[in-house]
């Protein structure tokens, strides 16, 4: 698939459609537990085609699991019933150990399965472009290193970090050439730990690698979307473009107007309703007017697409999660019948 080609579509077309990071709430058509899921190839598959007939989103979308890159150097990963697994210790604490740490073969930990899931995905899921999901090359090493020894170490052992991010990209430059030779149409790169850092280490640590990834991978036919969560991101916003990814995605405590006022236009911006404020709250009521007053205030915007701020947790009640479409699909669909969206009209004064 055309990938260039395919984002234009999504900026030019009236017919706009909601893109949240909807995957693990699948165990609960499933019938099982988050960490049968993750084990399980044709469970992660199965459940990428189950949220992809319940709902219609523009792409579909793999597992967000930043332990998977990082169990697979060695690190310790503790698994959950209900909740995605988490890196646990410190695995990388001098330069010594950083210039010992084995780059992993692909397969090692969970890759293998993580890529036959993807593999099995894209045989369910064919009436709309597949991405897989990798975490970034800081966010990795932090997991690798701890991830707040790592920010202290930025400013006093620098080239340790450095030692570790050269082998965390690597790797990723492996891995995320098998999801595209697989045939995945794009990768959600996940780098949050990175917004912790002002824009100069940010850009020193994070963006120039995740760059090298970007030049090396990304075509017309594969794109990255670049995604980070932490708060302030607008202020940050160069380093964020300096990655060269083709699509971003935000957390619910970023400032969409003015990030969207800032970026390209012809890169599409995705955020950023709160997956535990308001997807996983008891009220339809509240998940309606959060996704009505973000929309109203966006949606002049081409490039916007309407989004949660983060991957949406397993237990979230999927009848919000229709409240959400519901909303988004009568929100378009009026813009639609006045035939342009007026920004007076649609933006609160208030």
């Amino acid at each position: 698939m055309n990938m260039d080609l395919w984002i234009r579509e999504q900026i030019a077309t009236q017919n706009k459609k909601a893109m949240p990071l909807l995957s693990y709430p699948a165990v609960q058509q499933l019938f099982i537990t988050v960490d049968k899921l993750v084990n399980s190839s044709s469970e992660m598959a199965l459940g990428v085609r189950l949220i992809a007939d319940r709902y219609n989103m523009p792409f579909a979308t793999t597992y967000m699991d930043l332990s998977v890159e990082a169990e697979a150097f060695g690190a310790t990963c503790t698994y959950h019933a209900d909740d995605i697994p988490t890196i646990t210790g410190q695995l990388v604490s001098s330069l010594e150990e950083a210039e010992a740490l084995q780059i992993p073969e692909l397969g090692a930990g969970r890759t293998g399965k993580v890529l036959r899931a993807l593999g099995k995905t894209l045989t369910l899921v064919t009436d709309r472009p597949v991405f897989a999901n990798c975490t970034g090359p800081f966010s990795m090493a932090g997991r690798l290193m701890d991830v707040n020894e790592i920010l202290l170490l930025t400013y006093e052992e620098p080239e340790l970090v450095h030692a570790v991010l050269e082998k965390c990209t690597e790797f990723l430059l492996k891995y995320i050439k098998a999801m595209k030779l697989i045939g995945a149409n794009g990768v959600i790169m996940a780098e949050p730990l990175a917004g912790l850092m002002s824009p100069g280490p940010m850009q020193e640590f994070s963006s120039k690698y995740v760059r090298r990834i970007i030049d090396e991978l990304q075509d017309r036919d594969f794109v990255f979307c670049y995604h980070n969560c932490s708060n302030a991101i607008e202020k940050k916003v160069d380093a964020v473009i300096a990655t060269g990814a083709r699509m971003f995605h935000f957390g619910d405590k970023a400032d969409m107007w003015e990030l969207l006022n800032t970026l390209p236009k012809d890169v599409i911006v995705m955020g950023n309703i709160s997956p535990s404020a308001v997807f996983m709250c008891d009220s339809t009521d509240k998940m309606a007017l959060d996704t009505q007053a973000l929309l109203r205030k966006c949606m002049v915007f081409e490039n916007f697409m309407i989004s949660s701020g983060c991957d949406i947790p397993a237990a979230t009640p999927l009848e919000n999660v229709d409240k959400f479409f519901e909303v988004i699909n009568l929100g378009y669909h009026k813009a639609r019948l006045w035939g342009q969206v007026h920004r007076e009209y649609l933006i609160p004064s208030v």
